[in-house]
């Protein structure tokens, strides 16, 4: 019996699970990369932020990568506060040495602590550091004034080839679905 168990499944032990949604978040965010980073033209989506996976799991996935999201977007601000924090100057320079002995050291430390803290938390589910690095510095500022609901699932019609499981698209919500489009879509009025 399942109990109070969350989650499916998926004919797997609970580490391949885990595996399974590490693998997927990891796919779903190294989509994120510029064309070019690719090894070839063939690798590189034709839409960044989106993968095409099982329904199952998609539905699986979601909550796993809207938390991870939601971590780099809190630690946004800390991110921002070291950054007003930091010295300009270049390393090993007598400015820079002045301000690592200084207050300032200190103070960018400390303002940049939960940031250090969050990209920890999130290195321990992906184990990727470029995933990590993508996801704080592309990903989470996107969404700084969203309150959640970062990616969004849509149903294919056509099934999965061979043993016709339900197909879903997973994908990062883009910038034009937060704006309002009630807005936009007004009838133009004519003045006469």
């Amino acid at each position: 019996m399942r109990h109070r168990r969350i989650g499916k499944k998926f004919g797997r032990n609970p580490k391949n699970q885990r595996a399974l949604l590490k693998s997927l978040a990891i796919a779903l965010i190294m989509t994120e990369r510029e064309p070019e980073d690719f090894d070839s033209e063939k690798q590189a989506p034709k839409k960044a932020g989106r993968i095409i996976t099982t329904l199952p799991k998609a539905k699986e996935l979601r909550p796993y990568i809207e938390k991870l999201v939601t971590k780099a977007v809190r630690a946004q601000k800390s991110i921002d506060e070291a950054a007003a924090l930091a010295c300009s100057a270049d390393k090993k320079t007598e400015e820079w040495k002045a301000w690592r002995s200084g207050e300032g050291w200190k103070n960018w430390v400390k303002a940049s602590a939960p940031a250090v803290a969050a990209r920890r938390a999130v290195y321990a589910k992906l184990g990727s550091r470029e995933c990590v690095s993508l996801l704080f510095d592309k990903i989470a500022p996107r969404y700084v004034d969203r309150q959640g609901g970062y990616t969004r699932i849509l149903k294919l019609a056509t099934p999965r080839l061979g043993d016709a499981g339900k197909r879903a698209i997973i994908e990062f919500v883009g910038e034009s679905e937060y704006r309002n489009s009630k807005a936009s879509s007004a009838l133009p009025t004519v003045e006469e």
